[in-house]
C-alpha cells in the first residue's frame, strides 16, 4: 500500500494532542511537512516528527510530495488555506468551525470538487461509541419519536490548553471571529444533526460575552434549536465552567430517553418507560488534554477515505449545515428573533 505524505499547517493545541501524534499511528501515513508562522515551535514539531519546517503555508503547498494537509489555524484562515491546499491538489482535513460564513463554506466545497480532493470537516463527536450508539437506537425505531433533546458542551476556556493561554487567538475576534459558539457550540450542533439524523431549521439564541476579560468574542450561548420534524431542544456552550467540563447530551424520546456522557462511569444510559434501565460502557469521550478516547477516528477515517477513494465521513457540506446552525444563532441574537435557515 502506498504511504500517504501529509502536512500539518498550524502547530498549536489541536496539532500537538490530536493531528500529529495521530497521523503518526497510522501505519500508511507519514509526517513530511509541518508550518507555523512561530519559528522556533515548528522547528521543535519539524525535529520530533522528523518533517521538513515551513513558516510559510504557501510554500508547503508547492511540495509535490505533500498528499494531504490538515488545517489547524485559527478560524478566519480556514477557508482560504483549505482553498489554497486543495487548488495545490491536496486533500485537506480542516479543522471546525470550517469557515466564517455560508459563501466561504461553498467556496471550499466547490474548490474540493473542482479538484477531485478530500475535503474532511474535523467534527470528532460523530466518532464517539456513545454517540454513534444512540444514532442507531433512534434510527431503528426504538426509542419511539423524539420529543426533545438537550445538550451542552462546557469548561474553563481554552486558556486552560491552548499554546497560548490567555494570550491565544480564541480571544481575538479578528482572529476567531466567533468564541465558545464557534469552538464548542458547532460541536453539538453537529452532533445533533448527527444524533437525530435530521435538520435544524429554526433557531433562537442569546449569545454573550461576560465571562472572560482582554476579549472581544463570546464565552457563554444558550440556543433553543428546532428541527424539521418539530423536536424542540436547547444548546448550550460555555467558556466559564470552572469547575469539571461538561459534555453531556440528553434525548428525550416516545420509549426512552438516553443520556449520553452523562455519567462518570457508563458512557451512554437509556431508561425506558417500562422501568428497564440499560447501561453501556463504551469509552470515553476525547478531550484535548488526551484523556479518554484516543481520539484517533477522525484521522483514520480521513486517511481510510483518501486509500479507497470514498465519500468522506464528514463532507463539506455536512460542516456547512452545521455551521448554518452557529451563524443562525449569531443572527437571532443579534436581530431578537426566531431565524430559519434556509
Amino acid at each position: 500500500m502506498t504511504t500517504l505524505k501529509v502536512g500539518v499547517i498550524g502547530c498549536g493545541s489541536i496539532a500537538n494532542f490530536r493531528h500529529l501524534p495521530e497521523y503518526k499511528a497510522q501505519k500508511n501515513v507519514e509526517i513530511v511537512a509541518v508550518c507555523d508562522i512561530v519559528e522556533s515551535r515548528v522547528n521543535q514539531f519539524a525535529e520530533k516528527y522528523g518533517a521538513k519546517a515551513y513558516t510559510n503555508y504557501q510554500e508547503l503547498l508547492k511540495d509535490g510530495e505533500i498528499d494531504a494537509v490538515s488545517v489547524c489555524t485559527p478560524n478566519t484562515l480556514h477557508a482560504p488555506m483549505t482553498i489554497a491546499s486543495l487548488k495545490a491538489g491536496k486533500h485537506v482535513l480542516c479543522e471546525k468551525p470550517m469557515a466564517t460564513s455560508r459563501e466561504e463554506a461553498e467556496e471550499m466545497i466547490e474548490a474540493a470538487k473542482k479538484a477531485g480532493k478530500q475535503l474532511m470537516i474535523a467534527h470528532n463527536q460523530r466518532f464517539v461509541p456513545s454517540h454513534k450508539k444512540a444514532r442507531q437506537l433512534i434510527a431503528s425505531g426504538e426509542i419511539g419519536k423524539i420529543y426533545s433533546f438537550r445538550t451542552a458542551f462546557g469548561h474553563g476556556g481554552p486558556e486552560g490548553w491552548s499554546v497560548d493561554g490567555k494570550d491565544s487567538w480564541f480571544f481575538d475576534k479578528k482572529q476567531a471571529f466567533i468564541g465558545t459558539m464557534g469552538d464548542l457550540g458547532v460541536h453539538k450542533t453537529d452532533l445533533i444533526r448527527y444524533i437525530l439524523g435530521e435538520e435544524i431549521v429554526e433557531v433562537g439564541a442569546f449569545v454573550e460575552a461576560n465571562a472572560k476579560e482582554n476579549s472581544d468574542v463570546d464565552d457563554n450561548a444558550v440556543c433553543v434549536l428546532k428541527t424539521e420534524s418539530g423536536t424542540i431542544g436547547t444548546l448550550a456552550a460555555s467558556w466559564s465552567y470552572v469547575a469539571s467540563e461538561d459534555n453531556a447530551t440528553v434525548i428525550y424520546g416516545e420509549k426512552a430517553v438516553i443520556r449520553l456522557e452523562d455519567d462518570p462511569k457508563y458512557s451512554m444510559v437509556v431508561q425506558y418507560q417500562t422501568g428497564e434501565v440499560v447501561k453501556y460502557e463504551l469509552g470515553g469521550i476525547q478531550s484535548n488534554d488526551g484523556d479518554g478516547q484516543t481520539g484517533s477516528d477522525v484521522i483514520n477515517n480521513f486517511v481510510t477515505s483518501i486509500e479507497n477513494n470514498d465519500h468522506s465521513p464528514v463532507s463539506g457540506d455536512e460542516g456547512m449545515k452545521s455551521l448554518a446552525v452557529v451563524l443562525a444563532a449569531l443572527k437571532s441574537n443579534e436581530e431578537k428573533t426566531i431565524v430559519k435557515i434556509k
